[in-house]
């Protein structure tokens, strides 16, 4: 796909450390249009517009308030930012936790919020609602495609993340809407995330996914 002159939307996106961040700052390298970044927390995620903003002077980046647990938050930022661009070309579902103990979250965030984030892709994107098609990039992890006694439920998520956007890609109304859909499995990385690991996972050191 070529980036120039696209719009993407991305969600988790306001830690400067997180990979929906390190995704806006590619997409912007690759000379996009404008990027809007999603997230729940304000101040975070208007130090991270403002960052990029900065490095991109020629780009577009706005910040959106968004709670992807909540249907209506996520349909609102939807709204806004393909009133704010007049376009939507590219969505990447980022927003994910690790809370183990608080699964019911982990659940509506992670699994939820990408699959909302998925269908409101093809509303905004596909060619028989008005778009010009586009792509939409989940992201999973490592814990999706290999087992994690650890982190059942996260693993949980990220499998059905993975087996979700297996299905959709193959799913003959996104085809027809010219919507591609793919999912990203990092390893490891080394974001704000992990330290919630150590605390709350005491073999966390051994544990590789």
């Amino acid at each position: 796909m070529d980036i120039e002159g696209k719009v993407a939307l991305i969600t988790g996106a306001g830690q400067v450390e997180g990979i929906g961040y390190a995704i806006a700052q590619e997409l912007l390298r690759k000379n996009a249009k404008g990027v809007a970044i999603l997230d729940i927390h304000d101040g975070m995620g208007q130090d991270a517009k403002n960052e990029l903003q900065k490095q991109f002077r020629k780009a577009v980046v706005i910040y959106v308030h968004c709670d992807v647990s909540s249907k209506s938050s996520l349909e609102e930022a939807f709204e806004k930012v393909k009133t704010h661009f007049g376009r939507l070309d590219i969505v990447c579902n980022n927003a994910g936790i690790l809370n183990e103990d608080n699964w019911e979250l982990t659940l509506n965030i992670n699994l939820m919020g990408t699959i909302r984030g998925t269908y409101l892709a093809l509303e905004h994107m596909g060619v028989n609602y008005g778009g010009s098609g586009g792509v939409v990039i989940n992201t999973a992890s490592t814990a999706g495609v290999m087992t994690t006694s650890l982190l059942s439920v996260y693993g949980a998520t990220k499998h059905a993340i993975v087996a979700f956007t297996r299905n959709v890609a193959d799913n003959n109304k996104f085809k027809k809407n010219k919507v591609r859909v793919s999912a990203i499995c990092p390893a490891k990385v080394d974001t704000p995330i992990q330290d919630f690991d150590r605390t709350m996972i005491p073999d966390f050191e051994e544990f590789k996914y």
